[in-house]
């Protein structure tokens, strides 16, 4: 099993051959970002749409121009961070990911977040914050950061898609992201830390190589 990528475009190509996700039968093509993050910052929703289907880029319909404003109010570009989703194919229907289909996925997203080795990981919405944090609410615990066994921060968030339904959240996601702000303004070592070897997602930790060893 192949683990030594030179680049993320490289470990995209791969993993859209070797996985087990029944969807990429029915989906028009994966999608993924091929640049690593200057700012070590990583977004992970559920799964992509249809624009995001057609394109083969994460975020880039109705939800993803949300999501670009969101982080211009935080002075952030897309350029400046990565957006990744569990699933890296388009359900039918934009209906949710089943657990089989994330399970099919883990892997590869192991490996996405072992090659970047990111900084803070943010998950949008329930199903991306669950693989994560298990067992916790996101209504509950959006706009706070969680401790991982990784060592990196993880800061739960709404998926900007859920402001598309109910108006009365866009104003909880921007009070959100103006949480995040201030937690990366005064994350201290926890931003700066650039150790590798703390991390579940580096290439030294035996639990996520056997992952991806046993896909």
């Amino acid at each position: 099993m192949k683990t030594d990528f030179r680049t993320l475009k490289e470990l995209h190509e791969y993993y859209a051959v070797n996985n087990k996700c029944g969807l990429k039968k029915i989906a028009t093509q994966p999608v993924y970002e091929i640049h690593v993050p200057s700012s070590g910052i990583v977004f992970i929703g559920e799964a992509p749409g249809k624009n995001e289907d057609l394109q083969g880029k994460p975020f880039v319909g109705a939800a993803g121009k949300f999501l670009d404003k969101l982080l211009d109010g935080i002075g952030l570009t897309r350029e400046d961070v990565y957006v990744s989703n569990t699933v890296k194919y388009r359900p039918p229907d934009n209906r949710e990911p089943t657990d089989e289909e994330k399970l099919s996925c883990r892997v590869w997203l192991n490996a996405e977040l072992m090659f970047i080795k990111p900084k803070i990981l943010i998950p949008l919405g329930r199903h991306a914050f669950g693989r994560f944090v298990p067992g916790a609410m996101i209504s509950a615990s959006h706009g706070k950061p969680y401790e991982h066994p990784s060592g990196i921060p993880v800061f739960a968030m709404y998926h900007p898609a859920v402001a598309l339904y109910n108006p009365n959240l866009r104003d909880v996601l921007k009070e959100d992201f103006g949480k995040l702000k201030n937690y990366l303004d005064n994350g201290g070592e926890l931003m700066k830390n650039e150790k590798a070897d703390n991390s579940v997602f580096s290439n030294k930790t035996k639990t996520d190589i056997n992952d991806i060893l046993s896909m």
